[in-house]
């Protein structure tokens, strides 16, 4: 049997449908745009919350 088509990555669904991919390109400015004006909570995917948190100031 197959592997299952969607093997999710949290760093490639970031890079390919983050805000920063979104703000490079007009037709992704756009998108923004029309989410915004929509009231979309969230705009873009989430960031990459595979790096450890670190508290600098403890």
């Amino acid at each position: 049997m197959p592997k299952r088509t969607y093997q999710p990555k949290k760093r490639r669904r970031v890079r390919v449908h983050g805000f920063r991919k979104r703000m490079s390109s007009s037709s992704g400015q756009d998108v923004l745009k029309r989410r915004r004006k929509k009231g979309r909570h969230q705009l873009s995917a989430k960031m990459n919350n595979h790096v450890k948190k670190v508290n600098w100031k403890s």
